[in-house]
């Protein structure tokens, strides 16, 4: 998927690696993230695949940069995922609960205390979903030539990043108060 988000912001304008993964630290990344690493790794994939071309751009008083644009094939390789339907749910991958699942073993306060820095994080990620306005994702728009059709489609994105975290601290807070509200049985400390 990270393909189709590179080609997605290339077929904005072409941008360097560095600027793909500022971009999608401003937008994306509360749905699709990736480390510059990745990104510069898929970049030679999709030059080698050539659904992308890249050129090194001199700079005055910097470092020279190399800089990406999608080609046709690129484009139509783009269009063809648009245009497909996800007739799947991506399954879900989440840490906590896989360990949440397996902590029996942990003692109760062991186990509020791992909730509650979550719920920390959770509310933090929030709150920084909810400052981010339409203006804010209309300048980033800006930054890379999109519409403000796509401004409108992404602050979409935002709003379930919202209503996600909303429900994931909700879901904390019960499962805080049901630890907390019930005895816990002493924990297992060995295989007996």
């Amino acid at each position: 998927m990270l393909k189709y988000a590179l080609l997605g912001f290339l077929n904005y304008r072409s941008l360097s690696g560095y600027d793909l993964k500022r971009v999608m630290d401003s937008s994306t990344a509360h749905f699709w993230n990736a480390d510059l690493s990745q990104i510069y790794k898929t970049l030679k994939a999709l030059e080698a695949d050539g659904l992308i071309t890249s050129a090194v751009e001199t700079q005055d008083q910097r470092p020279d940069r190399r800089v990406y644009t999608i080609t046709d094939s690129g484009r139509a390789d783009l269009d063809a995922w648009l245009h497909s339907r996800q007739l799947e749910m991506t399954p879900l991958k989440e840490s906590l609960l896989l360990k949440l699942f397996f902590s029996a073993r942990l003692s109760r306060d062991e186990l509020l205390t791992e909730l509650y820095i979550q719920r920390q994080l959770h509310l933090t990620k929030l709150e920084r979903y909810q400052t981010q306005t339409l203006e804010d994702i209309e300048q980033n728009a800006a930054f890379i030539g999109a519409t403000s059709r796509d401004a409108l489609l992404w602050d979409a994105t935002r709003r379930a990043g919202v209503l996600y975290e909303e429900m994931y601290v909700r879901w904390l807070d019960e499962t805080i108060t049901l630890i907390k509200s019930r005895r816990m049985p002493k924990r297992q400390t060995d295989n007996s």
